[in-house]
């Protein structure tokens, strides 16, 4: 056998192998397209169907929709839910697991999108929906209002959390009424395992002095940090500063 008839199974052996690399560097770049642009595409597109579906089925809302209504002062922490401050309180039940019932909006960040009940990522969070922690409270209600939403791929309707700044508004409609909360507090990063930022009085157990003070109605906002992976958490909290029905 000469020496070029030996080269040859080692020629064929190496374009094999690079046709093999290049189909995976393919694929591997389509994958990457899929997670970064089309997920985000298509689950966008679901939520914005999502909200408008809602908001046709609740009919027009009322044409004052300002922050502070008149006859509705702001709860304080003492508040019970039946106060005056309350008026416009959400319904008693609980919404039907992976059922879109409200919209959150987030004017600093751009955000608009449905909030289902329960935080399963292939039945709602996928979907670009935020979802709401069960056993927490309602909208509205004393206690604490937890939602999640991914921050990366899927939607990400908190991809830009990490923008928002005390003093801004959190808006959540529901089809009785809208309430509006202000951010408090903001938790750069904590562990995952830490389920006490979505007690009814909020705090952290990694960070004993990032905590809210007192019985009151809140709204904690939960994303996975640093962006693209899922390994800590961050966290909003804002306390309801107005209530107006729809």
């Amino acid at each position: 056998m000469t020496v070029r008839q030996k080269r040859r199974p080692v020629a064929a052996a190496l374009w094999v192998t690079a046709e093999a690399a290049v189909t995976c560097g393919v694929v591997l770049l389509l994958l990457v397209v899929y997670q970064l642009w089309w997920t985000n595409l298509r689950a966008h597109a679901a939520a914005q169907r999502q909200v408008a579906a809602l908001e046709q089925a609740w009919g027009p809302a009322r044409a004052d929709t300002s922050e502070e209504s008149p006859g509705l002062s702001s709860p304080s922490a003492s508040s019970p839910a039946s106060s005056s401050a309350a008026v416009a309180a959400p319904r008693t039940g609980r919404p039907r697991t992976s059922a879109a019932y409200a919209v959150i909006r987030i004017p600093r960040i751009g955000i608009t999108a449905p909030v289902a009940e329960g935080t399963s990522k292939t039945k709602i969070l996928n979907h670009g929906y935020v979802g709401h922690y069960p056993r927490t409270a309602e909208p509205g209600q004393a206690g604490n209002f937890a939602l999640a939403g991914h921050r990366n791929t899927h939607g990400e309707p908190f991809r830009h959390l990490d923008r928002l700044r005390v003093g801004d508004t959190v808006v959540i409609e529901t089809a009785a009424a809208r309430f509006t909360y202000a951010v408090e507090r903001i938790v750069p990063r904590t562990s995952a395992a830490d389920g006490t930022v979505l007690a009814p009085v909020p705090y952290s157990s990694v960070h004993p002095r990032q905590r809210m003070d007192g019985p009151g109605y809140y709204l904690t906002l939960t994303t996975c940090t640093p962006a693209f992976t899922s390994e800590y958490r961050m966290v909003v909290w804002g306390r309801l500063k107005a209530a107006s029905e729809r």
